[in-house]
């Protein structure tokens, strides 16, 4: 999808870890759990608050207000990690290949843009500021595809370090936030019809739930378009994976201590066979009901988890340069999407 730059050539392969013992993932497990059931209830009350957003925020929060106890962090990653994959999987239920493919070629090709344009800008931007490639991987991805999700598979696949993650998550919050008020507003502004600005919001915000925000919003009809803009744009997530694993398998042939992860995640192949499966149109309304409950609470759960791990002296310590990469990818991929949506609306 773009051209990827190669692994440093020193950097040292991530061990797998032995699995955790169910006994030791059961307090992390149920502290999550707890925290998942309260989102989900102020989600079900306050249908506008998005449970993800919100549970990234309270993970960052509790995490900084005192130390977690050691015995917490076994099931914290295994839901950072293990979940987040089933979480992102059940993501392919929300899509069909009918409701893609109706948006026409023109946004298709422009979803395209947005995604391996956003992803080769913003490589080059941040080695211009001197970033890892891996940072760099990760907020690239993050903000051109389906931000927090998009960021963590990434992770699985590349050695990024924790707070490279930790810190590309933190900045979506920040950045798509922004988003939510920013693209109404200008949608305004620049006097777009429903269907321009849906597609622009679509096309330019970080996390399907800030879409929402955004495309309900602009009001009219833009919260249909924004929202499959953006699910092709989850779609893509697979193939840029697919590219990444390449990539590292190639970088570590002749490496002894390197793991090559696999071309394609067990989790990105079951991802593309529940949007078939949504496709056939053969899943009963009940069980699709269940499964984006589901789905929403694994995200959620993931996204505390994530949550925990940013701390504020660990972004102090990465220093300013992510947060200029993340403010100038954000205008980079607002801006293709713009361009797109004027052109395709």
């Amino acid at each position: 999808m773009t051209r990827l730059e190669p692994l440093p050539a020193t950097a040292p392969a991530r061990p797998r870890p032995s699995p955790p013992r169910v006994t030791a993932l059961l307090p992390g497990l149920a502290v999550t759990s707890i925290v998942v059931a309260v989102l989900m209830l102020v989600h079900h009350w306050l249908p506008q608050v998005s449970p993800l957003l919100l549970a990234i925020v309270v993970g960052a929060v509790v995490a900084n207000i005192d130390t977690l106890p050691q015995r917490l962090q076994p099931g914290l990653q295994f839901s950072a990690k293990r979940v987040l994959r089933i979480g992102v999987a059940l993501l392919g239920l929300q899509v069909t290949v009918g409701d893609i493919a109706g948006l026409g070629p023109g946004v298709l090709a422009v979803v395209v843009v947005i995604v391996a344009g956003g992803i080769a800008g913003t490589l080059w931007m941040g080695r211009l500021l001197g970033l890892s490639w891996t940072q760099r991987l990760l907020i690239a991805c993050g903000f051109s595809i389906c931000g927090a999700a998009a960021a963590a598979a990434v992770d699985g696949m590349i050695d990024a370090k924790d707070e490279e993650l930790v810190t590309t998550v933190a900045l979506v919050v920040v950045f798509g936030t922004l988003l939510i008020g920013l693209i109404p507003l200008l949608a305004g502004v620049f006097g777009l019809d429903a269907r321009t600005g849906g597609i622009w919001a679509g096309g330019a915000v970080h996390e399907v739930a800030q879409v929402v925000a955004a495309g309900g919003a602009i009001g009219g009809g833009a919260l249909t378009v924004a929202v499959l803009v953006k699910l092709a744009r989850v779609v893509l997530l697979a193939p840029v994976l697919a590219v990444v694993g390449l990539r590292v398998r190639q970088q570590s042939r002749g490496r002894a201590d390197a793991v090559a992860p696999p071309l394609v995640p067990l989790f990105v192949v079951a991802f593309l066979g529940f949007v078939v499966l949504r496709s056939t149109g053969t899943v009963p309304a009940s069980v699709l009901g269940v499964a984006g409950v589901a789905q929403t609470a694994l995200l959620t759960a993931a996204m505390f988890a994530l949550g925990t791990g940013v701390r504020i002296a660990a972004l102090r310590r990465v220093g300013p340069r992510p947060l200029v990469l993340a403010a100038l990818s954000t205008v980079w991929v607002s801006a293709i999407a713009l361009a797109g949506a004027l052109l395709v609306g």
